[in-house]
């Protein structure tokens, strides 16, 4: 009697977990959780390759300065000549937190972006 038992209850409960996995499963693979799975990706990747672009300008600032130094072009500068050359982007301090992105310092003309700049 008590085998009878332990396999019905143990019956039951693999049919309860196979029902939950499989329904957990399903929800997962509807259109509208593909899609929110497929746009946070895209948002992270985007994040990303600013961050990737950010430390690309930072390190191109830094190399210009190491090249201005070692070429003499932070000397004095003749007034016959054309005003120097500002740099645009200025190396930025890492975030202090992970998670914290950066944002470009630039202004866009991209109609599609939003109008202060953020995003």
């Amino acid at each position: 009697m008590f085998r009878r038992t332990f396999w019905f209850t143990a019956g039951a409960a693999a049919g309860v977990w196979a029902t939950t996995k499989v329904n957990r499963k399903l929800k997962q693979l509807t259109p509208e959780s593909l899609a929110a799975q497929a746009a946070d990706k895209a948002i992270e990747t985007g994040h990303k390759l600013k961050d990737f672009a950010l430390d690309v300008r930072d390190g191109m600032v830094r190399r210009e300065a190491e090249l201005g130094g070692a070429l003499g072009l932070q000397a004095p500068v003749d007034p016959d000549l054309p005003v120097q050359r500002h740099f645009a982007v200025e190396a930025a301090e890492p975030p202090a937190n992970a998670n914290t992105y950066r944002t470009l310092p630039c202004n866009s003309n991209n109609r599609n972006e939003d109008p202060d700049g953020v995003g």
